[in-house]
């Protein structure tokens, strides 16, 4: 009988029994051992919520997971006390990375807060499929990572301060193998600041080998006055030069919304979160596009691009604006090595 390997994809497989051992990973259980869960003392006695959360030390990486063996990592959970009193930017001064099979170069390399669509160092609610971001601060990922050997996740501090009430947890199950031809997930983090006039922005490039891309964050600061969301999003599948296999009509368009917004919404696959402005008045905007229902698929190469354009009421024009992404996608190994990610202030909103 072909095992079934259920790994949450769809609702209809819940029924299905599985040879799979769930496993979870907290600063209570650090290694996600059997049996050895909620075990720390608190002022009520051993075994009553002794250590709920851990500290991320200034300059210094923990490592939040270690696993060992054939799994999927199903369920991240993350949230951490505000510290908005030893700098406002700690969303992106924290870098999540993620190994797969003891690669040297991380699959995932993104700030904390831009992995779940909480860019501009702010927070921002988000009600998806994917990524769920839920009041105050309780960031969730269900993004299915598989993996055959070793996973291993980790969290760079590049704040000032330590960053204590640290509160994570990675739920995972551990399956006796998985399919030959499943990808491994990945995310990427870039920013341009501010983007060239008459050049598109890149979401990501120099994918190289076979998968699907899955999703796109944005986070985009306005510098320039009027509408700012006319750009067209490019897909430059395997051997596209000049022009792209996929176009799309719009920013707005790409995010299932139209004729500008008008105001925010999340749905489960796409969603306009974030209309807001920071301090000095700048308009501050973020949209969210999952291809769940609708991967884009690649067999050789992937480039993904936008144009940065907007309307001004009697024509299109060029624009410039301070641009960031996260771009989530599947691939078999091995990967291009991403580009070095920006220092920490580099990585601060306007």
């Amino acid at each position: 009988m072909q095992q079934n390997y259920n790994l949450g994809l769809v609702f209809g497989n819940l029924p299905l029994l599985t040879e799979a051992k769930t496993r979870s990973i907290s600063a209570e259980n650090p290694k996600g051992e059997k049996g050895q869960g909620g075990k720390k003392a608190s002022n009520l006695g051993v075994g009553r919520k002794g250590k709920p959360c851990t500290t991320l030390p200034r300059k210094e990486t923990v490592t939040l997971a270690e696993i060992e063996g054939t799994g999927v990592v199903q369920h991240i959970w993350i949230t951490l006390i505000d510290h908005t009193d030893k700098g406002p930017y700690v969303l992106r001064d924290l870098v999540m990375r993620m190994y797969w099979d003891r690669e040297d170069n991380p699959s995932v390399e993104v700030p904390l807060g831009d992995f779940f669509c909480n860019g501009h160092a702010m927070r921002c609610n988000i009600n998806s499929l994917a990524i769920a971001v839920n009041p105050t601060g309780g960031m969730n990922s269900y993004f299915p990572m598989p993996f055959r050997s070793s996973a291993k996740l980790t969290i760079e501090n590049q704040h000032e301060a330590d960053v204590s009430g640290f509160f994570y947890q990675i739920t995972y199950a551990l399956f006796p193998e998985l399919p030959d031809r499943i990808g491994y997930f990945h995310a990427q983090w870039r920013r341009e600041n501010p983007t060239k006039i008459g050049r598109d922005y890149t979401i990501v490039e120099e994918i190289k080998g076979e998968g699907h891309y899955v999703g796109t964050y944005l986070a985009i600061t306005a510098l320039s006055r009027h509408w700012w969301g006319e750009g067209e999003i490019k897909f430059y599948l395997d051997d596209d030069k000049e022009y792209p296999t996929i176009c799309g009509t719009g920013t707005e368009d790409y995010a299932g919304g139209a004729w500008c917004f008008g105001q925010t919404y999340c749905t489960p696959f796409l969603g306009y979160p974030l209309s807001s402005k920071s301090e000095d008045g700048v308009p501050l905007h973020s949209i969210y596009r999952w291809h769940i229902m609708d991967p884009i698929c690649f067999h050789e190469s992937l480039r993904v691009a936008i144009q940065q354009m907007g309307y001004n009421g009697r024509c299109l024009f060029e624009r410039s604006d301070d641009v960031s992404s996260v771009a989530y996608w599947y691939q078999l190994e091995p990967h291009n090595a991403f580009p070095s990610l920006p220092l920490a202030q580099a990585r601060w909103p306007r």
